[in-house]
């Protein structure tokens, strides 16, 4: 079975269908259309596991019931979870929906995050085929690259400022100014850039060149929620399973299309 781990944050979102995003004084009738752990690193570890993989996840929650509930659902839905606790309330999220299925997103608290120097079992990334890290410390990154295969999101800046590691790749939205600043910030650690373009399928270069086209939503679209996590996850498994970067990008965007049709992705 291929194995995979996931380094990241843990968040507790509660998702909102409202006919348009509000304007500044205005009251408008919310839907509420799901609660569950969520954050781009929980979004890839779940599709990780519809994928088949065994999936090993590495993240962080605060001392309350929320933190306990969302642990206790990443473990229901059949992933082995190292979860480090921090003093005080795990991160909530507002995720509003639009009628086309855009989505806004509002933290509420700050994003926790594993950090190399919690107990937690470690030893284990040593021998997974891949690791997939949305968020931790510099000490968490380097525990990471023990993974065969190791792919990051830019987002990990938040916290890392010079990794001093290297990127097997590097996965980023193309239509997103930050991500792509910070891309291009770790480019020299990076082998390879993988940049995700919409509607327009996306490129990757580096160690190799090419693109691949998007692939149309199977149903209806509910949710623009998860989908760059989604891909990052097909994405990752692919190199896990040790295809080339074309299927494993083909992968991704089949999964990304996916995530489209559901509310509040896995």
């Amino acid at each position: 079975m291929t194995s995979v781990a996931v380094v990241g944050h843990v968040e507790w979102v509660q998702f909102l269908r409202v006919e348009r995003f509000p304007v500044p004084g205005e009251i408008q009738r919310a839907q509420r259309e799901s609660t569950h752990a969520g954050g781009g690193a929980v979004v890839a570890a779940a599709v990780l596991t519809e994928l088949g993989a065994e999936v090993d996840f590495y993240g962080a929650v605060g001392t309350d019931a929320i933190g306990d509930a969302a642990v206790g659902e990443l473990r229901e839905r059949g992933m082995t979870v190292h979860s480090a606790r921090r003093p005080g309330p795990t991160r909530e999220v507002l995720t509003l929906l639009d009628g086309r299925g855009e989505r806004t997103i509002l933290p509420i608290g700050e994003r926790l995050q594993p950090e190399g120097q919690d107990d937690l079992d470690w030893d284990r990334l040593a021998g997974v085929d891949a690791a997939y890290i949305t968020a931790g410390d510099q000490g968490a990154l380097r525990r990471a690259r023990a993974a065969r295969v190791l792919v990051a999101t830019p987002r990990l800046r938040e916290r890392v400022d010079a990794p001093g590691v290297q990127l097997d790749a590097l996965v980023y939205s193309a239509t997103d100014d930050i991500e792509v600043q910070w891309a291009e910030r770790l480019r020299s650690d990076t082998h390879l850039m993988v940049a995700t373009e919409g509607a327009r399928g996306g490129r990757w270069w580096g160690a190799s060149e090419g693109r691949w086209t998007a692939v149309p939503p199977p149903g209806p679209v509910c949710d623009a929620y998860g989908c760059g996590d989604a891909f990052a996850a097909g994405f990752t498994y692919g190199l896990a399973a040790g295809t080339a970067v074309a299927e494993a990008c083909a992968l991704g965007a089949r999964w990304g299309a996916e995530m489209l049709t559901r509310v509040g992705a896995p």
